[in-house]
């Protein structure tokens, strides 16, 4: 193959293992990389470099920021009493994409599976709980994909907050069983939030 160099047949096997990308778009993309370098190459090294150096989690909620607190988390308007419970990151980016939901996030991590061997400890549960009973949580939004481990940890924090005065929902209508929010449109999301409903 005469693909580049071998620095270059590396990036491409690199890009290649990114969600979402096969070799030919890694191809595609290295070499429109290569082509225009002083434009694209140089700006995305270094904010690749600047990401690496400055990103990690928000301490109190789990989203990425730069900083020890995100914005989120730090905006007195969203302080209204509701949480919003999510898998990961990227379910966080997505409703906030719908802007239906002006409240504050909580992010577990993953969820519960038995054959991954992975309990409440390992999420981001325990700090959830504690949130609860210090924060002055009103309602616990378990946004969690509608999946078997979704559905799952879902119960598990609901019956964790039972007898609690925080009243706990979950999206309803919009999310399709066995969907993930990542994959979902903008107005199914908003939907889905409007019409959450008790566990």
């Amino acid at each position: 193959m005469a693909e580049g160099s071998d620095d270059i047949q590396a990036l491409i096997a690199l890009m290649a293992r990114l969600p979402g990308l096969g070799p030919r778009s890694a191809r595609r993309i290295v070499l429109q990389l290569v082509r225009k370098r002083g434009q694209h190459m140089v700006q995305l090294a270094q904010l690749l470099d600047r990401v690496a150096q400055n990103s990690r989690e928000c301490a109190v909620c789990g989203n990425i920021t730069d900083r020890d607190v995100c914005a989120i988390c730090t905006d007195p308007a969203r302080a209204t009493g509701e949480i919003c419970v999510v898998q990961d990151v990227a379910d966080l980016w997505a409703l906030e994409r719908g802007q239906a939901f002006r409240g504050r996030y909580h992010v577990l991590g993953g969820t519960l599976s038995a054959l991954d061997e992975i309990g409440p400890d390992d999420l981001g549960i325990p700090a959830l709980l504690t949130r609860v009973d210090d924060e002055r949580v009103t309602e616990v939004i378990l946004a969690l994909n509608a999946t078997v481990d979704g559905q799952t940890t879902a119960h598990y924090i609901a019956d964790a907050l039972e007898g609690s005065v925080v009243k706990v929902t979950g999206l309803a209508q919009g999310v399709p069983i066995g969907g993930e929010l990542d994959y979902l449109d903008d107005g199914t999301i908003s939907a889905a939030l409007r019409a959450r409903r008790s566990l």
